[in-house]
């Protein structure tokens, strides 16, 4: 008998979650219900979350990650205002309109996109991992307005935390994958090829702003911004912090760790896995 493996439990856990899924959504079906706003024990209805962290800190690292654990979408809200621009949408087009004119996009037009994901994409049907918004405490309100219009609330707002000094290294190594948002670092995060990405072999990209002066303006920013929105945050006491100077399968961990521990808060604990004896 070949020996279990992390690797080998964690994949089982994976696949228990989805069909844990897809058995709610079928009761839905089955009873005549929609299951919007339904409460389920299904584990991944919990994954209603943002991720925070200045540039390098390891978003692009561990949100493909936890989207694929939990069957949720990844909204990166910088990626989501250039699809609709290219798709020319009435939103996009509204949006182009104010960026040609040198103007910021509107917290309105840019919580109007996120909701439009959530209805729209099936990949959301299980929750989502928002990147990049709310910047801003009136931000984070119409997040929570526009949630609670659908019945719902964010789970969790995770910070990744990790010294300035630390970034430079990291962020002039940084590669990406424009289509994916996965990234990968030359030196501590290599691709299995060099300059492609794992999954689909398509070639990676250095952003133009990934060197050390945009990276220290870029840093003064987000602190300004960031810190009012963790105040937020951790007085609705959602807010966890994460090491993010840590390797990036110890960070994995961490942020496995508080899911779990925002799960069992929740008192979501009738899942299967639950019922077994192990954790999601």
């Amino acid at each position: 008998m070949a020996p279990i493996t992390d690797q080998i439990v964690d994949e089982l856990k994976s696949l228990v979650n989805k069909l844990e899924s897809r058995v709610v959504e079928l009761e839905n079906k089955l009873h005549g219900g929609s299951g919007v706003g339904s409460a389920s024990a299904n584990p991944a209805d919990t994954m209603r979350m943002i991720l925070m962290g200045p540039p390098g800190a390891g978003k692009g690292t561990q949100a493909p990650k936890i989207k694929e654990k939990y069957c949720v979408c990844h909204l990166a809200t910088g990626d989501m205002l250039r699809a609709q621009v290219a798709k020319k949408t009435p939103l996009g087009r509204e949006a182009k309109k104010i960026m040609d004119q040198g103007g910021l996009v509107s917290d309105e037009i840019v919580v109007n996109m996120i909701k439009h994901e959530l209805e729209e994409n099936s990949e959301c049907k299980n929750g989502f991992i928002l990147d990049g918004f709310p910047r801003t405490v009136a931000q984070a309100e119409r997040l929570d307005e526009m949630l609670k219009s659908k019945q719902q609330t964010l789970m969790h707002a995770i910070e990744l935390q990790i010294d300035d000094g630390l970034l430079v290294s990291r962020i002039t190594g940084r590669l990406v994958h424009p289509a994916s948002g996965r990234s990968y670092h030359k030196i501590f995060n290599p691709p299995k090829e060099t300059m492609k990405d794992d999954v689909t072999g398509e070639p990676l990209v250095q952003r133009s702003d990934d060197n050390a002066d945009a990276l220290k303006k870029r840093l003064v920013t987000y602190h300004e911004q960031t810190s009012p929105v963790v105040g937020y945050y951790q007085k609705t006491g959602i807010w966890k912090p994460v090491d993010a100077s840590q390797e990036p399968g110890q960070v994995w961990k961490s942020l496995l760790t508080c899911f779990d521990s925002k799960t069992a808060i929740g008192g979501n604990t009738g899942s299967l896995l639950n019922k077994l004896g192990m954790k999601n």
